[in-house]
């Protein structure tokens, strides 16, 4: 009994080692799996992000859908989508850009401007009219392949140089940010650019941003000079807070000093951030029929700034009404 009692201990210790060297196997498969499947995740997780932010971005199909590169009037060109405005300055010392737009714009404008018979590489300016990332997400990319000096409006500098993270409305949601830029050159109510003969003057026109800007410039035609204005946006954003707790302290009075600014405006051709504000397909189909100046539109200009300043403030009174509460009988 006691033979047979040693020879039990023995195997009973040798099943258990075999056990036990079975157990670590199986956790070290375990924890091999784990780290297999976390190093899988983190390549992974980028990509699945960028195509959750692309998926959030594609709200309007316009925004990346093609449209003609054209020449509006002198030395003024089309190179944007079909809702995305971006504009190319053309001078014998280089050109200027209006606008990078979106990430994914920026073959789309590199294509328009070559088919023009330019080259991106030509751009010495980048602008933009607002930061937000529909209209200066692509501007990291067209830096690095132009070496254009990016010039942006003070109060949008920050928002630009953190790729959105500080934009007063969307600056919390990841899906809005993008590659952050550096600026060359800061710019101030009134400040001039000017290239090649070309002169621009951009207006702080705030509210939609804290540096909302709309260019102005002549254009030479014909043997005219025409007064151009692109607007940087005028409206009233969902979500926008007016009053109460502002969306940011001053915002109300902002947009007051914007109207102020594009009512007092000279405008022959009215243009804007978005080829909607203005009617660019009924314009281009115009000019295409032969109507040279289909771009002239100083009262459509006037009735789309009223039309704005009206939506406004029935936004604000809607805003203070709410705020104020239900009226006592």
């Amino acid at each position: 009994m006691e033979g047979g009692t040693e020879r039990d201990n023995k195997e009973a210790e040798l099943l258990g080692e075999i056990l036990r060297k079975r157990c670590h196997a199986e956790r070290m498969m375990t924890r091999t799996a784990f780290r297999l499947r976390l190093a899988a995740l983190s390549v992974l997780l980028p990509t699945l992000m960028l195509l959750q932010t692309v998926s959030s971005r594609a709200q309007n199909p316009e925004w990346t859908e093609a449209f003609p590169p054209f020449r509006i009037m002198g030395n003024l060109y089309y190179v944007g989508s079909k809702d995305l405005a971006s504009y190319l300055v053309v001078t014998p010392e280089g050109n200027i850009l209006i606008n990078s737009n979106l990430e994914s714009s920026v073959p789309q404008i590199k294509a328009s401007v070559e088919k023009l018979g330019f080259k991106l590489s030509d751009t010495k300016v980048l602008l933009i009219s607002h930061a937000h990332w529909d209209h200066d997400a692509g501007s990291a990319a067209i830096k690095q392949m132009t070496g254009a000096k990016y010039m942006v409006m003070d109060a949008d500098v920050g928002v630009v140089e953190d790729g959105g993270r500080s934009d007063f409305a969307y600056g919390k949601e990841p899906r809005n940010w993008y590659k952050p830029a550096k600026v060359d050159r800061v710019l101030h109510d009134g400040d001039e650019v000017k290239l090649g003969g070309a002169v621009l003057v951009a207006h702080k026109t705030p509210g939609h941003t804290k540096g909302c800007t709309t260019w102005t410039l002549k254009v030479n035609d014909d043997g005219k000079s025409y007064d151009t204005v692109i607007v940087g946006s005028p409206n009233v954003n969902t979500g926008y807070r007016l009053v109460g707790r502002p969306s940011y302290p001053g915002i109300a009075a902002d947009y007051e000093k914007t109207f102020a600014t594009l009512k007092a405006l000279r405008c022959d051709i009215f243009l804007g951030a978005h080829g909607g504000y203005y009617g660019l397909a009924e314009k281009y189909g115009r000019l295409k029929n032969g109507d040279a100046h289909a771009f002239i539109d100083r009262a459509g200009y006037a009735s789309y700034v009223a039309d704005r300043e009206v939506a406004f403030r029935k936004e604000l009174e809607r805003q203070r009404a709410q705020a104020a509460g239900p009226k006592k009988n």
